[in-house]
């Protein structure tokens, strides 16, 4: 579903003056931090809308075209910065016409509440109690600009609450519902794929890599394994891809760690490219329900559907160990090649492309 950010202008923005009558150019000054928060919530895949009443641009006093003067001044210095709307929705009724198109009206955004636009996962932005009061009416999320909140507050929140991806795949041999949070550590997860010891693997991950992982999976067991594991791999690779976004300010790179007599090291590179070098070796058929020659297969799908490449090296004697030590080792290494630095717009390559 498409989400959405409402922007508030006056206050929000660009700064209200005392008589909060932005009537002149001369008055015209923007809100510290505006014009570079909202520069960064560009390309996260929200639309960006500006959502106002018309209280401070002098609609009583003055013609249409020194009504919108300040207006479009602020428009070309926010697109001289890369900063593009895809709407407006600027209410010019009084408080006195009573109308419901007039903030915390809900009346005017008629077109997003069709059922098209996730609102749980939107934001009203704004510096009124009308706002956060619009922003429940809406069902989105609500983040205040004011002294005890600035924008990089703003931005943070969005940034660093943006990577949660759900996932619904079914086919002829298996049905999954996955979600994650790459920022979610500490949030419940559930993980049922039928099989115990990937349960017990999978939940390494969640452990290890600071993460919110659910997954529910119903597949052909009564046949084997191998679709299960596949295609758990696959869906979980392809969340943690689109999670990722543009993977701007990210880490990209990513741990070798011992776990009682075995050790492992996962190298791992979130560079669009996906590759596995595999140097493991079991000395049991099965470990728990999991045969281990799927643990090569499993890492090899996560791998294709992640665009990453991974390298696995793991030895020692217990083979629960050194399995566990793979997906421990693979955890630590992708919280720390997803770490992100929510300010960041650099992308981690001399190519300038991932």
């Amino acid at each position: 579903m498409k989400k959405v950010i409402f922007v508030d202008r006056d206050g929000t923005i660009i700064a209200e003056p005392e008589d909060e009558q932005i009537d002149s150019l001369e008055k015209l000054e923007f809100v510290p931090g505006a014009i570079s928060g909202l520069k960064s919530l560009m390309g996260l895949g929200y639309e960006l809308v500006m959502a106002s009443n018309q209280d401070g641009l002098g609609t009583e006093s003055f013609p249409e075209d020194d009504f919108w003067g300040p207006h479009k001044k602020m428009l070309k210095t926010l697109e001289g910065e890369g900063v593009l709307f895809d709407d407006f929705l600027i209410d010019r009724s009084f408080p006195s016409d009573g109308l419901d198109t007039r903030k915390p009206g809900i009346g005017m955004f008629g077109k997003y509440l069709d059922g098209s636009y996730d609102m749980s996962s939107s934001y009203v932005i704004g510096d009124r109690d009308t706002d956060a009061q619009l922003a429940m009416n809406l069902g989105a999320q609500s983040i205040m600009i004011g002294p005890d909140s600035t924008w990089e507050d703003a931005v943070g929140k969005i940034r660093l609450s943006d990577r949660f991806v759900e996932i619904y795949r079914k086919t002829s041999e298996t049905e999954i519902r996955l979600s994650i949070d790459l920022d979610g550590s500490g949030k419940t997860s559930e993980i049922d794929t039928g099989l115990k010891f990937l349960d017990h693997m999978l939940m390494q991950i969640v452990h290890h890599g600071a993460i919110a992982l659910s997954i529910k999976c119903k597949g052909d067991l009564e046949v084997d394994e191998h679709h299960t594991m596949e295609d758990i791999a696959i869906v979980l690779g392809e969340a943690i891809k689109k999670a990722l976004g543009d993977k701007r300010g990210i880490e990209r790179y990513g741990f070798a760690l011992p776990m009682d007599e075995s050790s492992a090291l996962v190298l791992l590179d979130f560079g669009g490219r996906s590759e596995l070098v595999w140097n493991v070796e079991f000395s049991r058929e099965y470990v728990g329900d999991v045969p281990t020659e799927m643990f090569r297969h499993f890492f090899h799908s996560l791998s294709s559907a992640a665009g990453c490449n991974l390298r696995i090296d793991a030895s020692g004697e217990n083979c629960h160990h050194i399995a566990e030590a793979i997906f421990k080792a693979f955890a630590r290494s992708l919280k720390q090649s997803v770490r992100r630095n929510p300010f960041s717009f650099d992308l981690p390559s001399s190519k300038g492309i991932l």
